[in-house]
């Protein structure tokens, strides 16, 4: 059943993790997951030769490209770039305003190298495709494809801030990958200019890909891919830790340290020397004194106290909480779909409203509709909720979404956290009354982030 068939067999698992995992490992194999964090990831690339065309099949095609530029909603710059690389020269033919298909395939016929940006957005399968392995990855999954007529090269060699994981998914492509240039290049915060051929060296990594082979390579190997003169090219990048580093969560967790500090601890409040300046700073870096050593010394004893007040569980929330506004929605199943809000049957009929009373009871079984839509954060305006499940498909079009929830609610949603996939009654959330467990259910479940264990109404 290729790709789709393979999502509807992991939509049959109960737990989301698990759901992860197995896609997961799909991607990679028949390299284990276990052997492919240990030697490659953030290392060295893998290359997956398959000898299966059809490995891929179903998950974006030549077909879904163009029905995409058919449905009227891709735009020049904002969905495609229109690009070419000839004699060491990289150029974006981007037209202003929509990409209408006899332009786009114009380019394409004189030359042209076509990149999607977000086909998720324009494809059912990718979007559920990478709203599974995001969970997986705890870091959000991304999507470029790229079609490339034959002899030709899209794109200046370059490096990228993303773990790249190229999969070809028709004809094939000639790629070149090199080590990064020095230590400052391993694992890089941000994506290198377009370089040039004589900057490069030679490459650790040549290879023809072909339909249902893998390329995996780590952020800063350096690349380049190029069509042979007999075949097109159409891949698709699946992208992930983007500024996911333990950098990254310092970012947040330094200044909100220093800041409790600073609140707690009267020795980050008291003065600096009065004649500092005479000897400290880079004029006096050669100075041999006393009191240069005295400063840095305290300087280095206050860093070290920080971490005293480093609130780190609070720093991965926020962490956390940035991701979910990442995140793709959940795609549901169908039975999904009939046990949750998104398949209740209310609606207008015989003059009226009709089944529009959500009736959960005491006795109503939930559980969350997925292990990583929601996580709880404790914020200066109060116990903030956040979640996915009304996030758009369309990357930050949405602000974060979020419910304010009383404190003596947080005991439940780490219940329901705990217990899932594991389905449980409302009446064992431990709120204090009976009419607050049944208010706390009904809102999650009218957010979409509770299903039942049966739907709540049949028609």
């Amino acid at each position: 059943g290729g790709v789709v068939g393979l999502l509807r067999r992991l939509g049959r698992l109960e737990d989301s993790r698990q759901r992860g995992a197995e896609l997961f490992r799909w991607l990679v194999s028949p390299v284990s997951p276990g052997e492919f964090l240990g030697r490659h990831w953030d290392r060295a690339p893998l290359l997956v030769r398959r000898g299966d065309p059809g490995y891929y099949a179903g998950l974006f095609s030549t077909a879904d490209f163009d029905a995409a530029l058919r449905g009227g909603q891709v735009d020049f710059g904002t969905h495609l770039d229109v690009t070419s690389y000839a004699e060491g020269v990289r150029e974006t033919h981007n037209p202003s305003g929509r990409a209408l298909p006899a332009v786009v395939w114009d380019f394409y016929q004189n030359g042209c190298s076509l990149r999607l940006l977000s086909p998720q957005t324009f494809s059912p399968t990718v979007w559920h495709f990478l709203s599974i392995l995001q969970e997986h990855f705890g870091s959000m999954a991304g999507a470029n494809t790229y079609l490339t007529p034959p002899g030709t090269q899209g794109f200046a060699p370059h490096y990228d801030d993303i773990e790249a994981f190229v999969l070809q998914l028709e004809g094939k492509k000639h790629w070149r990958v090199y080590s990064p240039r020095m230590d400052a290049e391993v694992l890089p915060q941000f994506s290198s200019a377009n370089l040039t051929q004589a900057e490069l060296g030679e490459p650790i990594l040549e290879t023809v890909l072909e339909a249902g082979d893998l390329l995996y390579f780590p952020r800063g190997f350096i690349h380049q891919g190029d069509c042979l003169p007999d075949a097109h090219s159409l891949h698709i990048t699946v992208s992930s830790y983007q500024r996911n580093s333990w950098g990254d969560l310092l970012e947040k967790l330094l200044p909100a340290a220093l800041q409790m500090a600073l609140e707690e601890d009267v020795e980050y409040r008291q003065g600096l020397p009065m004649d500092y300046l005479g000897y400290m700073g880079v004029a006096n870096s050669d100075t041999a004194d006393a009191r240069r050593t005295a400063f840095m010394e305290k300087v280095q004893s206050l860093i070290k106290k920080l971490v005293r007040y480093a609130p780190i569980d609070a720093a991965v929330d926020q962490r956390a909480k940035s991701f979910l506004h990442d995140c793709l929605p959940p795609v549901l199943t169908q039975s999904e779909k009939a046990q949750s809000v998104y398949g209740f049957p209310a609606r207008w009929q015989d003059g009226g409203p009709c089944d529009v009373d959500i009736l959960i009871t005491k006795d109503t079984e939930v559980r969350l509709l997925r292990h990583g839509i929601i996580r709880l954060c404790n914020e200066e305006a109060g116990v903030m909720l956040y979640y996915t499940t009304e996030n758009s498909r369309v990357y930050h079009k949405e602000e974060p979404k979020f419910l304010e929830i009383d404190p003596e609610y947080t005991d439940s949603i780490e219940l329901l956290l705990s217990s899932y996939p594991n389905h449980i009654s409302v009446n064992s959330l431990p709120c204090e009354t009976l009419e607050d467990k049944i208010s706390l259910a009904t809102l999650l479940f009218e957010k979409g982030i509770l299903t039942t264990k049966k739907p709540l109404l049949q028609v």
